[in-house]
């Protein structure tokens, strides 16, 4: 086993995939509790090359290629966590989660409240979610609104390298189970990380791009469409405010609510199915909370009432700049 390096610079340009690589190696070098597994996360590095490089620096007893055994992965994660550990799973696309979710939604989920409060499970779901990269079917998955819905997970979903470097960080500290939302066609977009600030707190929306007549809300690979439409919208004269979630669950209703109280006016952006999805949520909870401030009803923008498409067809079924301007105008219209 070699040594990491931690001499390199504090703040560097990353893509996403390997400033999630860097969050990780970080963490393994900080505290020897930190174990990773998952299929082909060792020797391949992953099917995205997130976790090259970690097995040959840490070891195969620290990095562990598992069998393709989704539930035997999480379940595994569950006994290590409660030995002390803290088990930081990938599970490989986001369609192939669901043989896990019994484990994650019935164990880690419930375990601090089944104890009274005695036990807690620091295990991190590493997912690789959404579309947009031209794979087959149960690849291109986006299955937050589920996972919301469980109490006693946390969800997050990094849209910048920044972030995911920090974020990471911050989930593998929590003792709290959490599910890590990796948007992939986003792996390979580049930013600025700065891996000397301190670990952020996992709940927490941001201001992307201030604006004055629309709030538009997204996250993960959503934020990136959703500050090009504020960009094309300037030409036309339309001033659009991007929150970006981060978290799923819980949500940081707050800072929506401050920046609707400035525009007036809410779309919400995702790409799962917009029947029953996190924009729903938001939508009913701002209209309660922001009613007499909102000058047209909160709309959401996000994909069709069906499984998603093959990938020639993908590109009608992802949510684009043209249909967050489409919704902005519409909202303005009122």
């Amino acid at each position: 086993m070699t040594i990491p390096d931690r001499t390199r610079p504090a703040v560097r340009t990353l893509t996403l995939a390997r400033s999630i690589n860097a969050s990780l190696r970080d963490a393994m070098a900080d505290n020897p509790k930190v174990v990773l597994m998952g299929e082909d996360i060792g020797r391949l590095g992953g099917v995205f090359r997130v976790t090259d490089g970690l097995q040959k620096d840490f070891g195969e007893h620290r990095v562990l290629d598992t069998p393709l055994a989704e539930s035997g992965i999480v379940g595994t994660a569950i006994g290590l966590a409660l030995r002390g550990y803290r088990p930081v799973v990938e599970i490989q696309f986001d369609g192939f989660v669901f043989p896990a979710y019994d484990q994650i939604v019935t164990q880690l989920a419930k375990m601090r409240a089944r104890s009274g409060n005695r036990f807690g499970l620091p295990v991190v779901v590493r997912i690789p979610y959404g579309g947009g990269i031209g794979a087959v079917e149960h690849h291109s998955e986006s299955p937050e609104a589920l996972f919301a819905h469980v109490a006693g997970l946390r969800l997050v979903s990094p849209s910048t390298p920044g972030d995911a470097y920090g974020l990471l960080r911050a989930a593998i500290d929590c003792d709290d189970p959490v599910v890590f939302l990796e948007p992939k066609r986003r792996y390979y977009d580049k930013g600025e990380v700065d891996t000397s600030v301190p670990v952020a707190p996992l709940h927490g929306a941001r201001v992307a791009r201030p604006g004055r007549d629309v709030t538009v809300v997204g996250y993960g690979p959503m934020v990136r469409a959703c500050l090009d439409a504020a960009t094309a919208g300037e030409a036309d004269g339309i001033s659009l405010e991007v929150v970006d979630l981060r978290s799923v669950s819980p949500i940081d209703f707050d800072t929506i609510e401050a920046s609707v109280a400035r525009t007036g006016r809410l779309v919400v952006v995702h790409e799962a199915p917009v029947f029953f999805g996190a924009g729903a949520e938001i939508a009913a909870r701002i209209t309660e909370r922001c009613f007499h401030r909102l000058e047209s009803p909160v709309l959401r923008v996000g994909g069709y009432h069906m499984p998603y498409p093959p990938s020639r067809t993908e590109h009608a079924y992802l949510p684009d700049l043209d249909r967050i301007l489409d919704a902005a105008e519409r909202a303005l219209a009122y």
